[in-house]
């Protein structure tokens, strides 16, 4: 029973040791240092090298491929701080076209309150605007799922302090109304869950003009007929 006993705790011993050296040892992965929208050729200044386990298993991106990376394609939204996986990653160029990213001017009221983040999913709502028009009927869906690409907050020497700029990914054929909702101050944003986009607005028929009565004309009464006598 003794040697038995001995034999465990060395056992023991063994095995804990081996599991403090494996935690211990880490490898240099590619994290993302700045987003990058989907759609958008990866630059090296995106990129940045971090140490994770190496019993981790996922499949990361080893930092000795980052010019490899360099030359591909972001399949989604990168956000700042997240580790790269082959899945987020693409050479195809066709990636990069369908997408475009546009900068929104947004005050207290046009995006939620507790503010966004990169990589958010939003929906684009046109709203009423005092300056000039959006070209959107007031509530309309401009675009039913937009992600956030970057967030700059103002600055205290900014004129307009309480004025937060917002740019999105959105697809290229919604871009022109954003745009122009955007130059018009009638952009809002809401923050969409996971998985959710807005619905689109539905199509309102044409109004038809108003049909005007034509007034009642009076049936005209027959004329009785002239006799001619003979003389």
């Amino acid at each position: 029973m003794a040697a038995l006993a001995v034999l465990l705790i060395v056992g023991g011993a063994l095995i804990s040791a081996y599991l403090v050296m494996v935690s211990g040892q880490r490898v240099p992965v590619i994290s993302v240092a700045q987003p990058v929208a989907a759609g958008q050729q990866i630059p090296a200044s995106a990129l940045q090298e971090v140490q994770v386990s190496a019993t981790g298993g996922l499949d990361y991106i080893p930092w000795a491929d980052r010019a490899k990376v360099t030359q591909t394609f972001a399949t989604v939204t990168l956000v700042k701080g997240a580790l790269l996986t082959n899945g987020m990653i693409s050479t195809d160029t066709s990636v990069a076209k369908g997408s475009v990213v546009i900068g929104l001017a947004l005050k207290p009221g046009q995006l939620p309150a507790g503010g966004l983040r990169p990589g958010d999913r939003v929906a684009l709502y046109a709203v009423a605007s005092q300056g000039g028009s959006s070209g959107a009927q007031n509530g309309s869906v401009l675009a039913p799922s937009a992600t956030v690409y970057d967030v700059v907050q103002p600055g205290q020497n900014e004129i307009q302090s309480d004025q937060i700029t917002v740019s999105v990914t959105v697809p290229v054929e919604q871009a022109p109304q954003v745009t122009q909702a955007s130059s018009a101050g009638a952009v809002a944003v809401a923050l969409l869950p996971a998985g959710e986009k807005a619905p689109q607005t539905p199509k309102q028929p044409p109004r038809q003009p108003p049909v005007t009565q034509q007034p009642d004309q009076p049936t005209p009464t027959p004329r009785a007929s002239r006799s001619t006598g003979t003389p």
